[in-house]
């Protein structure tokens, strides 16, 4: 016969394992400043050496006469107009950029000097291939005079290429996956012309004192004799003893303090979950539900653009036949709404979760909180239509390159004045935050829970404001390292952070695990973050005309980021079991199952997509031939909708499971998309991604980087099935949005119900369950012996009957 502990024993095990948390949870705060610190003083640095040594923009560039061929503003302009014209959706500059068209470094530096050997060769030069390099190795930029000065060959290669590019990218009938006619004017492709050319010279060209270019030799070039450095490979192996040994380290730590650190609830009492139709909302909180009702909506309009996106690589001027959709939105356009929507939806469930839990943080809220969120709703549609409205009218040609109302930098697409109206936006997000936790922080310590959540919550709009640094005239180096800021510490530091305080209140505000256990994994996890996330920025900077140590400090920093990735997987386990033991002791059944099983993938997909697959691109020797590439695609997929995608979704399960009454809430529907949205992104991963970029990569290392990244070996027959193979996983995929977007229109009519629930600006405490007592478990004992409970509701009626 089993006896459960008493009410005493369990209080006694509370207080040692409160004692033991207390203990384990000194110098957390000091830890994290010591690293954050230590991690911001670096880049700093960096940034400062960024600026200064970073591959040189000349005033102007001549021929050997003296005679100008481009000036910096020429090549500034054409900068503008890769911009703003789609052209970083279509392909690439200096690595970075669209996957359907070419690397334009790569491909100005191949074709220039592949037609200069041909030309040497037939004026009878002794070994033609050695005199291009040295050519092109031979650095002729004047720090002094500010002026670069090119070969009478390089100026005709040059001339050649303006003639190359005006019939490609002035193209008539979009067949190249653009706008026809996507650059309008001679002096536009000039212009634009000058930038790659500027780009194709510095990824050649020695910098003074090294025997490497400013890109660090990249891209793989034989006819320059560009191949990788000492450095690279160094980096490459360091970066895998980093890995082994943090891998090492993290598990000694869990193994010998498991008991003090992770998600474990064995302390907690036995709880009674209020079920979500009895718990009244405040008004921000419903109106949040706003939010995830759209972001249902725009997730539905973003994965359909990606299917279209996908389509265009094998078919760039149609979509199965109909040619009026590719005239309308070409994948240049495609991708970048692609692309951008991933990041707002996402991003918009974040703010609406914050919103959401804050008021379960207080137990209250103030006055016109509501207004305030639909004031904020409001602003960020605007935003999200009219940054995709305008990016439109930029790549035809409407909006004028560089101004406040042409497309940016790849990740950053939004218009420069929607740019500002999302940062101002965030900042709105925060205060009404503020506002609603201002009461409960005065007087608490620093390093308590609902600090800790308004800290990670400003830094989300703090750090998006970086990206403004990156404006379109910045010089590329620069605006690389700006704009990486938010697509990586934005991105994979604090909003991982700030999910990980949302995660660990859920779990508290449920009553599943005590605050101080939360408190020591926020903070832990905050150091790991740190720790590799803030340095490793850098990997995304090795090629990108930057001083080599960034490729030294990335390489090394990066590959720790895959440490903590490890931690949460096993995290997940605890995850799982913790769930599975919360939903035996109720008296009703347990009502977010599916946001938790959402929280478990998350885990799952943190270390494959993120960890995994970010670890393989990452190191400096792979990067170096697989960047730009389908290996690339796989890392974005597996970590934006492995992690950052099912966390906006569990937000939004979380949220409108207390909006949806029970006899309208869809649970086996989402049974079906949990599934169908994991197995349809294992088969785009698996399937599809993994094998065409491993394919890519080998192509690279075999013939050459400009070859790999050609339509003609995209499209060869293999990799053509490849591209045709994911189409079950896309379907699997597609159908498994379906139910959330069944759940967004049952919510809609929860809204606009005349039994619609009632809001107040005052919650029960706690909000979301209450402490069972030894007394009330014994009435509810007697009640199933008199058989006045269904025995649904009671999941103790077997240990009982066992006792």
């Amino acid at each position: 016969m089993s006896k459960k502990p008493s009410l005493a024993s369990r209080l006694k095990t509370e207080r040692r394992v409160d004692a033991v948390s207390a203990y384990a949870g000194r110098g957390w705060v000091q830890g994290l400043a010591i690293v954050l610190l230590l991690s911001f003083t670096i880049m700093a640095i960096l940034a400062m050496r960024t600026y200064s040594l970073s591959m040189p923009l000349p005033e102007k560039i001549v021929d050997e006469r003296g005679n100008t061929i481009a000036t910096s503003e020429q090549i500034t302009h054409g900068q503008e107009i890769f911009q703003s014209r789609g052209l970083q959706e279509y392909g690439s500059a200096l690595g970075h950029g669209g996957y359907l068209g070419p690397d334009f470094t790569a491909e100005y530096l191949h074709l220039t000097t592949e037609h200069a050997i041909e030309e040497y060769r037939a004026a009878g030069i002794q070994e033609p291939q050695q005199a291009v390099e040295n050519e092109w190795r031979e650095n002729r930029y004047s720090e002094d005079t500010k002026t670069l000065v090119w070969t009478d060959q390089q100026v005709k290669e040059f001339q050649r290429m303006v003639e190359h590019y005006n019939t490609y990218l002035r193209e008539e009938s979009g067949e190249n996956g653009m706008f026809p006619d996507a650059l309008k004017t001679d002096q536009e492709i000039y212009d634009t012309t000058a930038f790659f050319g500027w780009t194709a010279w510095a990824s050649a060209a020695e910098r003074p004192d090294q025997n490497y270019s400013y890109t660090n030799n990249w891209p793989g070039e034989e006819n320059v004799g560009n191949k990788p450095t000492a450095e690279l490979m160094v980096w490459s192996v360091l970066s895998l003893i980093a890995l082994i040994g943090g891998i090492g380290i993290i598990f000694l730590i869990y193994g010998r303090w498991s008991r003090t650190i992770g998600w474990h609830g064995e302390e907690a009492p036995v709880l009674d979950f209020r079920q979500p139709d009895s718990v009244r909302l405040t008004p921000s909180q419903k109106m949040a539900g706003l939010f995830f009702i759209t972001i249902t909506v725009l997730f539905f309009i973003q994965m359909m653009l990606g299917a279209l996106t996908e389509h265009y690589r094998v078919e760039p001027n149609s979509f199965y036949g109909l040619d009026w959709i590719a005239d309308l939105l070409p994948y240049t356009v495609s991708r970048t709404w692609h692309l951008q929507l991933s990041l707002l939806w996402t991003a918009g469930s974040f703010l609406a979760g914050g919103i959401f839990i804050a008021p379960l943080i207080t137990k209250k809220e103030p006055k016109k909180q509501g207004l305030l969120t639909v004031i904020l709703f409001i602003a960020v549609v605007v935003v999200v239509l009219g940054s995709m409205l305008f990016e439109w009218l930029s790549q035809k040609g409407i909006m004028p390159a560089g101004s406040l109302f042409s497309q940016q930098w790849e990740f950053l697409d939004l218009p420069r004045i929607f740019q500002v109206a999302l940062t101002a936006g965030m900042f709105l997000w925060i205060i009404i935050v503020y506002r609603t936790m201002s009461q409960t922080i005065k007087g608490q310590r620093k390093d308590t829970m609902p600090w800790l959540f308004l800290f990670s919550g400003l830094a989300i709009p703090m750090f998006y404001a970086v990206g403004h640094m990156a404006s379109s005239d910045t010089h590329i180096s620069v605006a690389e390292f700006w704009r990486f800021w938010v697509v990586h510490l934005w991105v994979e530091d604090f909003l991982e952070l700030f999910t990980t305080v949302m995660v660990a209140y859920m779990f508290v505000l449920l009553g599943v695990v005590r605050e101080r256990i939360a408190i020591a994994i926020i903070m832990m996890d905050a150091i790991l973050y740190s720790f590799g996330g803030v340095i490793g920025t850098l990997h995304h900077l090795y090629f990108s005309g930057t001083p080599a140590e960034q490729m030294a400090f990335g390489a090394f920093f990066s590959a720790i980021e895959v440490v903590p990735l490890t931690f949460l997987t096993v995290e997940a386990w605890g995850f799982m079991q913790l769930g599975a033991r919360q939903y035996t002791n109720k008296t009703k059944p347990f009502p977010h199952r599916w946001a938790v099983m959402l929280l478990v993938s998350v885990g799952f997909w943190n270390f494959l997509g993120a960890g995994v697959m970010g670890f393989l691109i990452n190191l400096p020797i792979v990067s170096y031939f697989e960047i730009g590439t389908a290996l690339t695609a796989n890392h974005a997929h597996g970590a934006m909708m492995g992690v950052y995608g099912f966390l906006a979704l569990a937000f939004a399960v979380f949220g409108l499971r207390y909006i949806i009454p029970e006899n309208r809430w869809p649970d086996k529907g989402l049974r079906y998309s949990f599934w169908a949205l994991n197995i349809g992104l294992i088969w785009m991963v698996f399937i599809s991604l993994l094998p065409m970029g491993v394919s890519q990569l080998y192509e690279s290392v075999n013939t050459g980087y400009y070859e790999a990244r050609t339509f003609d070996f995209i499209n060869n027959p293999t990799n053509s099935l490849i591209e045709w193979l994911r189409m079950p996983g896309d379907i699997i995929f597609i159908t498994g949005v379906f139910p959330l977007l069944l759940m967004s229109f049952r919510a809609v009519q929860a809204f606009f119900s005349k039994n619609a629930k009632p809001t107040t600006l005052q919650l029960q405490d706690p909000p979301l369950y209450e402490v069972m007592t030894e007394e009330r478990l014994e009435e509810l004992a007697a009640a199933e012996r008199a058989e006045k409970l269904p025995e649904q509701l009671s999941p103790y009626r077997s240990d009982r009957r066992k006792e």
